[in-house]
């Protein structure tokens, strides 16, 4: 594939010697040593005029450190550590020793147990199931991103479009050459993703995945190398290109970031040095029961440093634009997924995770200190308050959250039999009435087609044609809804089997005409909600959202406008969520100006009943829903239309 010569990754000509020195020691004792990755882990240096590597890693209960490598034959004996101070630090340069040479450190312990460990700063991993760390060097890559980095920290992402099209590469598409895996690398992934997203019109991908881990079927979220890029898919440089070129087209890149819990695997960092250091000790901390993960011990300084160098670490070294925190609920509250007697309280006697809750401040914090334009998002179920609300005022700090609230009245609304739903109503108005309280995304993500939840399009309820008639009025509303959107990948062609991480998805779906009309609806609803700064520049305030008739529940309508602070080209929604149509349906509006349809849900190409909506209706004055004026038209069964004006 053809790359541009600034792209061409730089050779250095003389490498500068690393070393720990006690201030490091020191700093990374206190938490507070952001780069500390660029230390431990190992890194190419040159001492004495001889170039090698230098290894470092923190293991204060270890009786001995060994480097183990292919370097050395995985000799046991040949490359003792250096224990550097009180921290529990040990280091090495090993001469001769260069990129791609694979290694552990074998930890003895004080009572003469042998651990075989990769390195938890490692910054690339054997492919599974190998379990080896990877000498790699990150320096060098000819990023050309520049003109990106500077308007990313510059932008109030609250107020632009935030469209994000959730994706795991591992299962996006498939190899056509029948490889065991049929994984894509990720500078040919690049070459695909980045054609899709712009024609779609997505503003950001969030990846799945891409920390190392062992096992598949985990999807990313038990991981053993924070600081790895996956080898699934190539090396780190070639994810730096897949970050770069969407970077160059104008997509964001988000990460699916774990803090909350990793796996158990020996090779891990669970027991890393004999004791618990990474982990909790005490199991009513340290474990998760249901998930059969390992908690992070969030009261420690080192581990805390760890974590937050880390996403410093994406954010730097990969210029990543934000992380999706996956799984906040579960470390704010200590006894998450826990029965009596499984959880330790508090010192305060409740269930708050006091260590945890700290940690996010610090972290948000941090980060946001960096590059206010680097996003933190924070995946939390339950009603904690000021999630994204600012540190100083008690805040955890978060840039956005997703509203697991809306996700849940929308799907459990969406399953009903038409019939049903006027008893349902006020479950799709509801999230309105706490829109304020938070900076919110709305995410239609992986977690609601696994797990026999079925697809999205096979949650609808009625005959083949209605279920997607169904779903081209749900993503309506969801788009117009208040606050930023997130998709999963084969969402926006209805894929109709639910999601397997082991399949490409089916894109031979394209070929029907109901698949290939949801693909054309929802390119539309992204080119309107990019085109028009209504659904995005107020999402957080009444001020961006007004209901015209939230009430309408006997004929399980809805319709409601947004605007924006200019008060020009408001967008006026009118949903018909039952398979019956409604002529001389009245909608009192704010004014008297000319309505102009820009999208009906039903038009044939969509896969609808190609009944027409007038393209312009004029306000009438008569009062109807405590509105002083009226359009009127007939509004066809299961349809969406949205009107500007």
């Amino acid at each position: 594939m053809a790359v541009s010569a600034k792209e061409v990754e730089k050779t250095e000509k003389k490498r500068e010697q690393v070393f720990i020195s006690e201030a490091d020691q020191y700093v990374f004792a206190q938490g507070s040593h952001y780069d500390i990755y660029k230390k431990l882990g190992a890194h190419i240096s040159e001492e004495d005029g001889k170039e090698g590597v230098f290894f470092g890693v923190w293991a204060p209960n270890a009786g001995q450190v060994h480097v183990i490598g292919s370097f050395n034959g995985w000799n046991e004996e040949s490359h003792l550590m250096n224990k550097l101070g009180s921290g529990g630090i040990w280091a090495l340069f090993i001469p001769g020793v260069k990129e791609g040479d694979m290694y552990k450190f074998l930890i003895t312990t004080p009572d003469g147990r042998k651990l075989y460990k990769a390195d938890p700063f490692a910054n690339y991993a054997e492919f599974r199931p190998g379990t080896a760390s990877i000498v790699t060097d990150l320096s060098g890559y000819g990023w050309t991103d520049n003109a990106w980095m500077k308007k990313r920290s510059e932008k109030d992402m609250k107020k632009e479009p935030m469209a994000i099209y959730e994706c795991h590469i591992g299962s996006w598409m498939k190899h056509p050459d029948g490889t065991e895996h049929g994984y894509y690398n990720y500078r040919e992934f690049a070459d695909r993703i980045v054609e899709y997203l712009k024609e779609m019109k997505y503003t950001h991908v969030e990846l799945m995945g891409i920390a190392e881990y062992p096992f598949d079927g985990s999807w990313g979220y038990q991981v053993t190398g924070y600081y790895a890029p996956t080898s699934r898919h190539g090396c780190p440089k070639d994810f730096m290109y897949l970050v770069n070129k969407l970077h160059k087209n104008g997509i964001g890149v988000i990460l699916d970031w774990v803090p909350a819990h990793f796996a158990t695997d020996a090779h891990g960092l669970g027991n890393f040095d004999g004791g618990c250091i990474f982990e909790h000790p005490d199991p009513r901390r340290g474990e998760h029961p249901d998930w059969g993960t390992k908690i992070f011990n969030y009261g420690r300084t080192e581990t805390k440093n760890f974590l937050i160098a880390n996403a410093i670490f994406w954010m730097r070294e990969f210029h990543v634009d934000g992380i999706r925190v996956d799984a906040v609920a579960s470390m704010l509250y200590l006894d998450y997924g826990k029965k009596d007697g499984e959880w330790l309280p508090n010192i305060h006697g409740g269930n708050k995770n006091l260590e945890a809750i700290e940690f996010f401040k610090h972290l948000n914090s941090v980060l946001h200190g960096i590059d206010p334009g680097f996003l933190t998002i924070a995946e939390e179920s339950t009603a904690w308050p000021k999630v994204t609300g600012v540190v100083e005022d008690d805040g955890l700090g978060f840039s956005f959250k997703w509203n697991m609230g809306w996700m849940h009245d929308f799907c459990e609304y969406m399953k009903l039999d038409p019939y049903f739903r006027k008893d349902n109503h006020y479950s799709m108005t509801f999230a309105m009435s706490y829109n304020d309280s938070e900076n919110y995304i709305l995410p239609l993500s992986h977690d609601e087609v696994v797990h026999l939840k079925c697809s999205m399009v096979n949650k609808m309820p009625g005959y083949t044609v209605d279920k997607y008639a169904n779903l081209r009025v749900g993503y309506t509303y969801m788009f117009g809804h208040s606050g930023k959107k997130l998709l999963f990948m084969g969402q926006e062609f209805a894929q109709e089997r639910e999601w397997s991480e082991a399949r490409e998805l089916d894109w031979f779906l394209l070929g029907e005409p109901l698949n290939k009309g949801m693909h054309d609806y929802v390119k539309e609803l992204l080119g309107m909600y990019r085109k028009y700064p209504s659904l995005y520049r107020i999402d957080n305030s009444w001020n961006g959202f007004e209901w015209l008739n939230a009430d309408d529940k006997e004929r399980s309508v809805y319709s409601f406008f947004r605007k924006d602070e200019t008060g020009k080209n408001n967008l006026l929604f009118v949903l018909n969520l039952t398979p019956v149509e409604w002529k001389d349906y009245k909608v009192g509006v704010p004014k008297k100006k000319k309505y102009k349809l820009l999208l009906n849900s039903d038009e044939a190409r969509f896969g609808g009943g190609g009944r027409e909506i007038p393209a312009e209706l004029t306000a009438v004055k008569e009062k109807v829903n405590y509105r002083d004026f009226t359009i009127t038209f007939d509004l066809p069964p299961l349809t969406a239309a949205v009107f500007v004006f």
